[in-house]
């Protein structure tokens, strides 16, 4: 299991969400995520942001780990 927490900074409804990411083992490494909403087509292009890692290694990790979450999200939704 994962175990992450963080704070929401921003939220501006149907269109952006801005919150800390960190797991629960590393607690000092949090990172910023941003997601933004462009309507498209009667319904919502999504774009993420993740950033501000402790280091190269965390980010490309997290990458993967992203990578692998949207594609299984791509699958479900099909």
């Amino acid at each position: 299991m994962h175990d992450v927490s963080g704070i929401y900074r921003e939220v501006i409804p149907n269109r952006k969400l801005v919150y800390t990411w960190a797991w629960k083992t590393t607690p000092e490494r949090e990172s910023l995520v941003t997601v933004e909403l462009r309507a498209l087509n009667g319904g919502a292009e999504p774009t993420r942001l993740h950033e501000q890692f402790f280091d190269v290694e965390a980010r490309d990790r997290h990458q993967q780990g992203w990578i692998g979450c949207l594609t299984r999200l791509d699958r479900a939704l099909a």
